[in-house]
């Protein structure tokens, strides 16, 4: 089925609300014959969580390329690649990315909803930051003024300036130097003890793991984020267990 189809019919089927939903709404007056009235995943219990979360990263993402200038072939591309739109969709997904551009709501209004409907799932608020750095990174780089929405994105959703800190060392490197950095991707200081690191580690594990997401009811896109964020954060704790081991 239409993956931009299956946001349409959400959008006539459930009362949704806020901003998102009247970009949902938007959506459908603009495609009004994609599907029929009366669609819905019975798969799911809950699609809005699936619909909230696709539509955020629309919405912010087009946001975002608003702030940094125009919305570029590059980050329409890159959306597609984090959810997997299939080919001949494109068309589809530059029109809701155009809405989104253009609507009068501000991104805060966007970020302050979504961050309500998953005010107690702090993993799926990263996921969702997680796929607008990689849109902002789809020319190779991340501008200052992408940088800067997406630090107040954070903020709206509930992140303290080290929480983004450690989000932002996971797909851009150190705010120093732009280097990796395993302690910054932790969210620990150099020379933390071994037990402070372990501990980090284990809570970003359990708050990160996939399975979460699946038990969740989220779409595959989500749990693709988070499989990549948990291999990040793994990669960063054995880089510090093998330069803290004693020699021989």
């Amino acid at each position: 089925m239409s993956f931009i189809g299956r946001l349409i019919a959400s959008a006539r089927d459930l009362s949704f609300g806020g901003p998102l939903g009247i970009l949902l709404a938007g959506a459908a007056r603009h495609l009004p014959t994609w599907l029929p009235h009366g669609h819905r995943d019975d798969a799911e219990a809950d699609p809005r969580r699936r619909i909230a979360f696709t539509i955020a990263v629309i919405a912010l993402g087009a946001k975002m390329a608003r702030a940094d200038g125009a919305v570029t072939r590059d980050e329409v591309a890159a959306f597609g690649e984090v959810f997997q739109v299939p080919p001949g969709e494109e068309e589809h997904l530059q029109l809701v990315f155009d809405i989104a551009r253009k609507s009068t709501a501000g991104f805060d209004s966007y970020a302050r909803q979504v961050g309500r409907l998953f005010a107690n799932e702090r993993a799926v608020l990263e996921d969702l930051l997680g796929g607008l750095f990689y849109i902002a990174l789809a020319d190779g780089k991340m501008s200052s003024a992408e940088d800067a929405y997406l630090r107040d994105v954070a903020r709206h959703l509930g992140f303290s300036e080290a929480e983004y800190a450690r989000i932002r060392a996971l797909h851009v490197g150190s705010e120093t130097d732009g280097c990796e950095n395993p302690h910054a991707i932790l969210g620990v200081l150099p020379g933390a003890l071994p037990e402070a690191v372990r501990e980090a580690y284990h809570r970003l594990v359990r708050e990160s793991h996939p399975d979460l997401a699946i038990a969740q009811g989220l779409p595959p896109e989500c749990i693709a984020l988070a499989t990549a964020r948990l291999a990040r954060i793994n990669a960063a704790y054995e880089q510090i267990a093998k330069a803290s081991a004693p020699p021989g």
